[in-house]
């Protein structure tokens, strides 16, 4: 199949159908979004249970004659100053993503966004200085006006000074994109070399 490149009148760029062609798999897409998403997690919240909470080593009151409720620590979960029942542990929330699941899931998005027309091909994102408003113009000549995703071979000093101080916009090379970066935006903009890029490493 191919793909049109903007900005270079009748340019297109052979793409290959199993990669940018295929069905959109919602479940394993969200499974995958899901567990990066999940790999971020701090995971480092930490309460204190009966046995952690300092205190309670002696029995308050004996067993037996006084007419109170047994109790054997200070700390239990029902006393003021006592332990959490359940406490919350330190944890890793990561999950296992194997590489054929991940590579299907990038191929499942990446040809949703062919099919829905938010994936934008250019030639290069290369800008002659760090202005910002350099970048604005290329985002306004492109169309891109609300913000999108940039995907390049190779980011330069000069591209991402440019576009980093711009709301909405992201810029990285290929091997900066994860599932979740690339359905957060609604559009993505990918040079060709990054583009034949991708397609070697999802093939």
């Amino acid at each position: 199949m191919n793909l049109n490149v903007v900005g270079k009148k009748n340019s297109t760029v052979e793409v290959s159908e199993a990669t940018f062609g295929r069905e959109f798999n919602e479940a394993l897409v969200h499974q995958v979004v899901t567990a990066f998403q999940a790999g971020g997690r701090q995971g480092s919240k930490a309460q204190k249970n009966r046995s952690a909470v300092s205190g309670g080593g002696a029995k308050p009151w004996r067993q037996k004659g006084t007419g109170r409720a047994r109790a054997g620590t200070t700390r239990s979960p029902i006393w003021r100053s006592g332990g959490v029942t359940f406490a919350a542990q330190p944890r890793d929330h990561s999950q296992k993503v194997n590489r054929k699941m991940y590579r299907g899931a990038m191929r499942s998005i990446f040809s949703e966004l062919v099919r829905q027309d938010r994936l934008v091909v250019v030639d290069d994102l290369n800008v002659d200085q760090p202005k910002t408003k350099l970048f604005v113009q290329k985002m306004k000549d492109l169309g891109v006006n609300n913000g999108a995703l940039f995907l390049a071979d190779e980011v330069n000093e000069n591209l991402y000074l440019s576009a980093r101080n711009l709301p909405r916009v992201d810029v990285r090379d290929v091997t900066g994109m994860d599932p979740v970066v690339l359905v957060a935006f609604d559009k993505v903009v990918i040079t060709v070399d990054a583009l034949k890029k991708v397609e070697e490493v999802l093939a």
